[in-house]
């Protein structure tokens, strides 16, 4: 990217604050992203792209999970996988960022992981959904608990088959004990 068209980019990113975490007391598995995109601060629900693969995936690990109508509610949803052990929350409270690829992030501003040992007190593991997430692997090592990389879930992570996706969260699932 030539100077101009950085400069360009900077001048336009907005400052941008994340989601609350989706977790509850029952919480074993947290995933971490990196910063919700644009469609999912828009309407306020982690994974709201529609080409995201994140809900894909997790029908496909839980296929008892919502159905029909249900499928389509976030509220279920979010009940459904906090029902299962599983918790969402991102590494970053706050960035700037034009779109909603993880390489424009600037400023960021991680959030509080020292929070989640009072706030998930069963909490067995950690898993980051993507390399910009893992690249705070070492802060969240600090919880005590086992941390994995996974593929991201992201329609930008194309070199990804939605089957090898799926074959990895499974086994971290698995490891964590939700399957």
């Amino acid at each position: 990217m030539v100077m101009a068209e950085r400069r360009k980019v900077q001048a336009q990113a907005v400052r941008l604050h994340g989601l609350p975490p989706l977790i509850a007391s029952g919480t074993r598995l947290l995933i971490l992203g990196s910063f919700p995109g644009a469609a999912s601060l828009a309407a306020q629900q982690y994974y709201a792209h529609p080409q995201n693969h994140f809900w894909k995936i997790l029908r496909a690990v839980w296929p008892e999970g919502p159905h029909g109508a249900d499928a389509d509610s976030y509220q279920i949803r979010s009940e459904w996988l906090l029902g299962k052990g599983l918790g969402l929350w991102d590494v970053y409270a706050a960035c700037e960022r034009e779109g909603s690829l993880d390489a424009h992030i600037r400023h960021a501003e991680a959030n509080d992981f020292a929070s989640l040992a009072r706030l998930c007190p069963q909490l067995r593991a950690i898993a980051h959904n993507g390399g910009e997430s893992y690249r705070h692997a070492r802060h969240t090592a600090a919880l005590g608990v086992p941390v994995h990389r996974l593929p991201s879930t992201s329609p930008a992570n194309a070199s990804w088959s939605f089957e090898r996706k799926l074959a990895a969260w499974r086994e971290v699932f698995e490891q964590s004990g939700l399957l």
